[in-house]
């Protein structure tokens, strides 16, 4: 029997980035001393961190920092109670493997690598490469391919995605050099709650204003187009990809937004099937009550709360949940409840069965496939 058979918190990993925030609220809490040797609030039959283990729960440590990204499946992330209390999400994926991540995962390293964005200015013109392009160029590597769901989308906030029509890798590249990327690729401005795919080859950019999640390829190789002459952190100019980036450049993607909302009752509140491709799946619960749910012997899943708190209960015990926390999970962790104390939101993202996990389920609840295909990708 698999030790890896209770729900297991990870901590946040805060990134700076020149274009982030201060202020991370709603999601996160400002900075607060860390905990040291200290039980993870409601838990019970929990393993504490270990002594000298510095674990930010809701913010980042310096107040005054520019946050840009919130990593929550960092390979940094720590655990926070449970066996695995005190090792890295890296560590405990090379130690335990398919125990922590599925039968349907082989490798050693995480499946899916999702965070939270936060935008104060524009984040470079840039674009990613598929998985080939990147296993012959960038030493074996993994792609990018992703997705965003956006939380807040402020008065004049603008998202800018693919190529305009008959523009050329040319003639971005011209339009670059003389900082008129922008004016080359289609802008909208995104609504809240607002699903948006984000395949390999696809030119993009999001402008200031912006609270989203993101999820991916546990890959965060991005080749940056036009940086508008920006000085990094280190005060340096950041590098631009242009020979890379041309290559991999797809003119023919349409920009997928603006998916069907498939959200429908359950008996704990609401579900919405938000987005699916072969390497990862986002769905949204919303609990207004009890919800009573089973693990996957296949595979991992994580959840993300973005508003409420409660308790995530199973035979192992309690532990109580807030907003801005990351919850792992295992495939061992059998049938759980979630208990909200307060109504609660979560994102909830897994390595899917196209089949089984979307298109079926949406089958039975009358969906049409054309709809269906707006919002899986295969």
């Amino acid at each position: 029997m698999s030790t890896l058979d209770s729900p297991l918190q990870l901590s946040n990993v805060f990134k700076p980035k020149i274009w982030g925030r201060k202020d991370l609220s709603p999601l996160f809490l400002p900075a607060r001393p860390s905990r040291r040797g200290r039980p993870v609030p409601g838990a019970t039959g929990l393993r504490p961190a270990p002594d000298g283990a510095e674990l930010h729960l809701s913010g980042p440590s310096d107040p005054e920092e520019k946050i840009g990204e919130v990593w929550i499946t960092d390979e940094a992330s720590r655990f926070l109670n449970g066996p695995l209390a005190g090792l890295t999400l890296r560590e405990a994926s090379e130690k335990y493997g398919p125990e922590l991540h599925g039968t349907s995962w082989p490798g050693c390293r995480f499946p899916i690598l999702a965070k939270y964005i936060f935008t104060s200015d524009w984040l470079s013109v840039q674009v990613h490469p598929d998985d080939d392009f990147a296993r012959e160029h960038e030493g074996g590597s993994v792609g990018k391919c992703e997705m965003w769901y956006i939380l807040r989308s402020d008065s004049g906030a603008q998202i800018l995605l693919g190529l305009k029509p008959g523009v050329t890798k040319e003639q971005l590249n011209e339009a670059a050099q003389q900082g008129r990327s922008k004016e080359m690729l289609c802008g909208f401005r995104p609504r809240t709650s607002e699903a948006i795919f984000v395949p390999p080859g696809t030119v993009h950019a999001l402008g200031p204003g912006l609270v989203l999640f993101e999820a991916e390829e546990n890959c965060d190789l991005t080749y940056r187009l036009d940086d508008f002459g920006r000085m990094g952190l280190d005060g340096k100019p950041r590098p631009l990809h242009w020979e890379n980036g041309l290559e991999v450049i797809r003119t023919d993607l349409p920009a997928h937004r603006d998916l069907p909302r498939l959200e429908f009752r359950e008996s704990y509140g609401a579900r919405r099937y938000v987005l699916a491709c072969r390497f990862f799946a986002v769905e949204e619960l919303q609990l207004k009550r009890l919800g009573s749910f089973t693990s996957s012997p296949e595979r991992v899943e994580v959840l993300s709360v973005l508003e409420g708190y409660g308790r995530v209960e199973n035979r192992a015990g309690w532990l109580g949940y807030r907003r801005g926390e990351t919850w792992l999970i295992p495939p061992a962790a059998g049938e759980y409840r979630l208990v909200p104390t307060a109504d609660t939101r979560l994102l909830k993202f897994y390595v899917p069965d196209l089949e089984r996990d979307f298109r079926r389920p949406l089958a039975r609840r009358q969906i049409r496939p054309s709809r269906v295909n707006k919002v899986v990708f295969d």
